[in-house]
């Protein structure tokens, strides 16, 4: 078992299925090192776990969660594409998509909750550089979507 795999025990958590792709594309691509990761919603065993907008329906703490849902669910797909979690190298770039009500300025909070879920799984190797931005509207009208790019052992 990887280091990575123990954490992830530890929290008490496992790897989900990968959730199959809504449209056109697929979960994550693989092209040499790295793992291009589509976005992920906060899906546990193919249900949607929220709907709404951040600052309206949905609180940023329940939304930080819900971007922890994600993270776990692309960290999923980058470990089915590379061959395993213990292949997964380090998250290069983490980018956070959050379904925003008018004036809501909270989306870095929001996203912290995919950041500290993957540096609690990967360690030094889960800090990344990231982008968190608000949107009018996400798919399936999730508060939050997940999307990353993770290097990766072997070629």
């Amino acid at each position: 078992m990887s280091g990575a795999e123990e954490r992830l025990a530890a929290l008490g958590l496992t790897l989900p299925p990968v959730t199959p792709p809504a449209a056109a594309y697929v979960p994550a691509v693989r092209t040499g090192n790295h793992v291009y990761v589509s976005g992920q919603l906060p899906m546990v065993d193919g249900k949607l776990q929220a709907t709404g907008k951040v600052g309206d329906t949905v609180s940023p703490a329940d939304a930080a969660k819900l971007a922890r849902i994600c993270a776990l669910n692309a960290l999923a797909a980058a470990a089915e594409a590379a061959g395993g979690l213990a292949s997964v190298k380090r998250i290069v770039k983490v980018l956070g998509f959050v379904a925003s009500a008018p004036g809501f300025t909270g989306q870095a909070q929001v996203v912290n909750g995919a950041s500290e879920l993957l540096i609690e799984v990967l360690g030094d190797a889960g800090r990344h550089a990231r982008s968190a931005v608000g949107m009018a509207v996400l798919p399936l009208d999730s508060p939050v979507e997940v999307e990353l790019i993770a290097e990766v052992t072997g070629g």
